[in-house]
């Protein structure tokens, strides 16, 4: 069984990592920098990322047997990341009010993937195909406040989001000319600007 105990005061989860973002945040999921004042960190091999995913994959079908729901555990790797993705009926309730039970799911199993390697991860945890549907629902979203900046040439603060957010929303503005994009605000309430670029 995977040991899911929270960490003591005195063991990093981060390991000397800190959390960052695009443009004031570089990779907006609140991710592990790769590299700490000087020294840089080497990036973990394909196989390495996909025994983190295995190790999660096996967390998530042990909460899935507690809480008595049925669903299809895919791992692997992607975009240099490991990334389980759960599919099923009635995994509704594992998404929680946008996203927020899957952040915590995603924590958690983070977590358990630390226990058992000593390694902070990147994981992507996805529940019946919320991130894609919801990153669609972003670009539009970023699509829209681009087109505002640039008819009416002021900035565009959207509302407050998760990290997760915010990084598909710097994704489609930074691929766009005439924008700019940054993040304001503390935690639950930070928020995205989009800006003319001077």
């Amino acid at each position: 069984m995977t040991d899911t105990s929270i960490p003591r005061a005195d063991e990093s989860l981060e390991e000397g990592t800190a959390p960052v973002e695009a443009n004031d945040d570089s990779d907006v999921e609140a991710e592990e920098t790769g590299a700490e004042a000087g020294r840089e960190k080497k990036a973990p091999a394909d196989s390495d990322l996909f025994r983190q995913s295995e190790i999660a994959a096996d967390y998530v079908e042990g909460l899935l047997d507690i809480l008595d729901y049925d669903g299809d555990i895919d791992e692997l790797v992607s975009g240099g990341r490991p990334v389980v993705e759960v599919v099923g009926g009635r995994l509704q309730s594992l998404v929680g009010q946008r996203g927020a039970t899957l952040e915590a799911l995603q924590e958690l199993t983070r977590l358990a993937v630390f226990r058992q390697t000593g390694t902070p991860s990147r994981l992507l945890l996805d529940v019946g195909g919320y991130r894609a549907t919801r990153r669609k629902e972003l670009a539009a979203v970023a699509r829209n406040a681009v087109e505002k900046v640039k008819e009416y040439g002021e900035p565009v603060r959207l509302e407050p989001m998760s990290a997760f957010e915010r990084k598909c929303v710097h994704d489609v503005v930074n691929a766009m000319t005439g924008v700019e994009s940054e993040s304001e605000g503390v935690e639950p309430n930070r928020r995205i600007v989009v800006r003319p670029v001077d």
